[in-house]
């Protein structure tokens, strides 16, 4: 019995390396064209002006993830059952109901941006004739949400195929910064490459995921999307608590961009967004994991706790690798990389990046322990962990942006991780035993 568990164990660690690896090469060549792209607007746009592109583009993902869901674990969790006993049909309605929910979400994330451009357009720096612009940009965000064929891909262990579709943005917005570069080299230029660089990568996810699941997510009008409520019990909480906790996790760290700008300016918040996304592009293998992670876990659960301690144990040892790995990488290549990318203006980001990094890699090494939760029927813990760590974030930021600037900020990052590690990792410690 052991053998078999721990043989469960080991196929699951494998294709969490072989998914993560399709991810990560997707992602590669993203982190390639990122580098090329960021110079271009960069550069293009000077400090102040970028401040103000990326204050743009944080409402915007602020509202996106507020209002989207996660309805891509959705997918995986209840569709897992119907796909192994061949009902395609009810797997069908898990898929329709969640794409009711996304396009509930693009409606709400639209009536949402309307009112924070007229009430808070002066905040962000928002002329009367950018208005309808941010707004139509804000709308192309709401209408590619794109979780639901993400769960499909997902389900069917196409990692390749979504790898594939999440290429789509880096690609779109390189060749949207060339060509805003040559035509309108502004910031609504700008914000239009951004846009056809969602589209192109939602319609590509769409396309995908209906050729995977052609013959095997059965037919688009048995019966009605919103029976999934009753045929798959417990789908509602847990739609809720992945939307709570997803939403907290991104807010915490878009609405950080928003509070330095207005602590400190457009010209400090377009310094802490470059020193984040930077950050956030060396540890992408963190997001990158986590997905690969819940979908192993979501199966390894049902072959005992043994299988499913085996897997959990062999991931933290992974991602505490990459984590040592990744921070040695920001220490050795930071600086120059920053000043080839965005030039000598931005250097003063350096701090920033190196601190964001170390929050990032914190951030890594625990990238197990949420999964862990929702994969044992703990999302409500998991969320509540969440909203204390985002709680603390913001709560530290307004205390120490007004003493030390943006590095307060940064610090904060850094506290609010490693509370977030202590508490996730006590309750998956306790969920093992249990």
């Amino acid at each position: 019995m052991f053998k078999r568990r721990s043989g469960a164990a080991g196929d699951g660690f494998a294709r969490i390396l072989a998914n993560t690896g399709w991810l990560l090469g997707g992602k590669g060549v993203g982190a390639v064209l990122s580098l090329a792209y960021l110079a271009i607007v960069t550069r293009t746009l000077g400090v102040e002006d970028f401040g103000r592109f990326a204050l743009v583009l944080s409402a915007a993902n602020v509202i996106k993830t507020l209002v989207s869901f996660d309805s891509w674990q959705i997918v995986v969790r209840y569709g897992q059952p119907h796909l192994a006993s061949g009902n395609g049909d009810a797997l069908n309605r898990v898929l329709r109901f969640c794409i009711l929910i996304d396009l509930g979400s693009a409606v709400a994330g639209g009536l949402i941006a309307a009112a924070i451009i007229l009430l808070l357009g002066d905040l962000l720096e928002i002329g009367p004739d950018m208005g309808w612009q941010v707004w139509a940009f804000c709308m192309v965000m709401m209408i590619t949400i794109r979780s639901s064929p993400t769960g499909v891909l997902r389900l069917f262990d196409r990692f390749d195929s979504a790898a594939f579709a999440e290429t789509m943005i880096p690609v779109g917005r390189m060749i949207g910064a060339g060509v805003a570069l040559a035509v309108m080299p502004d910031i609504r230029g700008f914000l239009i490459a951004w846009a056809f660089a969602e589209l192109l990568c939602a319609l590509s996810y769409w396309r995908l995921a209906l050729k995977v699941g052609r013959g095997r997510i059965g037919h688009w009008r048995a019966g009605r999307a919103l029976d999934a409520r009753t045929e798959n019990p417990g789908i509602i909480g847990f739609l809720t608590a992945t939307n709570l906790q997803t939403s907290l996790s991104s807010i915490g760290q878009q609405v950080a961009v928003l509070i330095v700008g207005g602590f400190v300016g457009p010209t400090g918040a377009g310094l802490y967004r470059l020193a984040n996304q930077l950050a956030n592009s060396l540890t992408k293998i963190s997001s990158l994991l986590s997905r690969s992670i819940f979908v192993e876990l979501s199966r390894t659960s049902s072959h005992g706790k043994e299988a499913l301690s085996a897997l959990f144990r062999r991931t933290n040892r992974l991602a505490l690798v990459a984590g040592a790995v990744i921070i040695a990488l920001i220490l050795t290549i930071g600086h120059p990389l920053l000043g080839l990318i965005a030039g000598q203006d931005f250097l003063p980001a350096y701090p920033l990046l190196l601190m964001l990094g170390v929050s990032a890699c914190i951030d890594l090494i625990g990238v197990s322990y949420r999964p862990l939760l929702m994969a044992t029927d703990r999302a409500g813990l998991s969320l509540r962990i969440t909203f204390l760590s985002t709680l603390l974030l913001l709560g530290l930021q307004s205390a120490l942006l007004p003493l030390y600037g943006t590095k307060g900020a940064a610090m904060a990052n850094i506290a609010a991780s490693l509370a977030g590690f202590a508490m996730m990792g006590l309750a998956s410690r306790r969920a093992m035993r249990s």
